[in-house]
């Protein structure tokens, strides 16, 4: 599952679409789909046609937002601070906050990929608070030691670690060595 809030760098939602194998479940926030555009020259159709299964972030009746509803692992790609300070509080208003407290309660694999800078201490602190319960906070930070070359090289060594953290092969940077 993909969740794409609005932070900027909808890229990473987007490319993680792109990448994942199986069946790709998305929400996109309201703010997003505004930021998508902006920021990608697609649209939120263009972004929607990735993924096997759209739900809408007000459906709070969607089948996602029950713990019986299995899927491996939950994305937010990017993820807002403002996200993170709902999570972090157990907040459940949209789909997509309930269905990250739903993958907490159930242990499942939720990977926040944060996209903001540079951060106050209760952006700090809501994110040892969601680490310390098992939520995997990764920083929009690309690694240099693959010599980038462009923007999507960037975007790339982003989403392999994600993919890294999931469990999920991919060859889309090269490695330390």
């Amino acid at each position: 599952m993909v969740a794409i809030t609005g932070a900027s760098g909808s890229i990473y939602g987007i490319r993680l679409l792109r990448e994942l194998p199986g069946e790709k479940i998305l929400v996109i926030s309201e703010t997003a789909k505004k930021i998508i555009p902006r920021e990608t020259g697609m649209s939120v159709k263009d972004v929607e046609a990735l993924a096997d299964k759209v739900f809408e972030d007000d459906d709070l009746f969607a089948s996602i937002s029950s713990g019986s509803f299995r899927y491996d692992c939950m994305f937010v790609a990017p993820c807002s601070e403002s996200s993170v300070a709902k999570f972090a509080s157990g907040v459940s208003d949209t789909l997509i906050s309930r269905a990250v407290s739903v993958c907490m309660k159930e242990g499942r694999k939720v990977i926040l990929v944060v996209r903001e800078t540079p951060k106050s201490a209760i952006m700090l602190e809501n994110e040892l608070k969601l680490a310390r319960c098992g939520v995997v906070i990764m920083d929009a930070n690309p690694g240099f030691y693959p010599g980038p070359r462009s923007v999507d090289d960037m975007v790339k060594f982003v989403v392999g670690r994600c993919l890294d953290t999931a469990g999920i092969s991919h060859e889309l940077y090269r490695r330390w060595e």
